[in-house]
Order: structure tokens, then sequence, then C-alpha cells
């Protein structure tokens, strides 16, 4: 049986320079989500053109606009990249660019040059859930975003703090305030 071998990770964007290459209606996507999930990401666009939501999303954000066609100079001081163009040949340049210099690169709609996936993503204040399908099927994991926006309450937020609080009086070792806590929460999980 197949199985989703991913390993999640929760990425301190603002900590991290990214590069999003291109700058058409996918390129918007992927900066409309990365800022929706991060708006203190540091994000860098080169793209010849780019569209009238994307530069009105770039005010919002720390985001650099560069008209200018895909060059490996870009990719200095970069973490992670995303190739969006439309150009087949220029993604994986840039794919074959990020190989050479180690850096984490997602070619959009193109599963065997990523090496992560921008799955679907629900918030409700210090809590987030990321759903993936392993890139086979963005829309499945739009839907499961969907499903946890309605089912994980909007209160979640307030759990989480007052357990942070519960949790900084506990008094014992790291096994004992864990077993705590985890008798305090079981009842969030039984049916």
């Amino acid at each position: 049986m197949e199985r989703n071998n991913l390993y999640p990770v929760f990425l301190k964007t603002k900590n991290l320079n990214v590069l999003i290459v291109g700058g058409g209606f996918v390129a918007e996507e992927k900066l409309t989500f990365l800022l929706k999930s991060s708006p203190d990401a540091k994000v860098l666009m080169v793209s010849p053109m780019f569209r009238d939501g994307t530069i009105e999303l770039a005010k919002k954000g720390c985001v650099t606009l560069v008209k200018d066609v895909y060059k490996k100079k870009y990719l200095e001081g970069r973490h992670i990249v995303v190739a969006t163009t439309d150009i087949p040949e220029v993604n994986v340049q840039v794919w074959k660019d990020c190989r050479a210099e180690a850096k984490l690169v997602n070619v959009a709609d193109n599963p065997p040059y990523c090496d992560f996936y921008m799955g679907g993503i629900v918030t409700k204040g210090n809590v987030k859930v990321a759903i993936s399908t392993n890139g086979k099927s963005p829309t499945t994991a739009k839907r499961l975003r969907q499903f946890f926006e309605e089912v994980i309450p909007e209160n979640i937020d307030d759990l989480v703090k007052n357990l942070n609080e519960y949790r900084k009086t506990i008094k014992g070792d790291f096994e004992e305030k864990v077993e705590k806590l985890n008798e305090f929460t079981k009842s969030l999980v039984e049916k």
C-alpha cells in the first residue's frame, strides 16, 4: 500500500528568504497562500510581468518584485524557491540550479521536481493544521481544509493559551509534566 512519507515542518519564513519565479496566476496563488499563512515572509518575485493582484499583494507584505527573466543570480541568499512559469524549460532550469546549490525547490504542478509541497492549511490563532495528499490531489487537500475550518472551534486559541499557562504551573520533571498535560487534555479527543 502506498503511503505519504513526507516529513511535515512549520517554517519560520520571516527568518528565511523565498524566491518565486514567475508572475502569472499560479505565482500569485502561491504568494497569496504564503502570505495568508506567513504574513511576515520575505519574498523576492522575478518575472518579466506581474498581474495587478500580485502587485497589490506585494504592497501588503515584505515582497520585492523584479521585472526580469530568471537568472541563476536570483538564487543568491534564497533558502526556498518556487518555480511557476509557463515555460517548462525555465522551471526545469530553476530546479537544476537549486539542486546544484542544495536549495529547497517546488516546481508548481510537477511533483518529480519538488522537494516540498504547499498543502492545505487551517489557522485558528496559535493552532495551525497542514494537510498533504502527497502531491496527488490538491482538490482533496482543499476540501479537507474546508472541513477542518468548520470543525475546529473558533475558541481553540483560548484553550491553547490557557493550557500554556497551566503548563507553566506544573511541578516535576519533563515526563511528569507531559503525563499531567496528557491527562488534562484527554477529554479533548474522547468521543
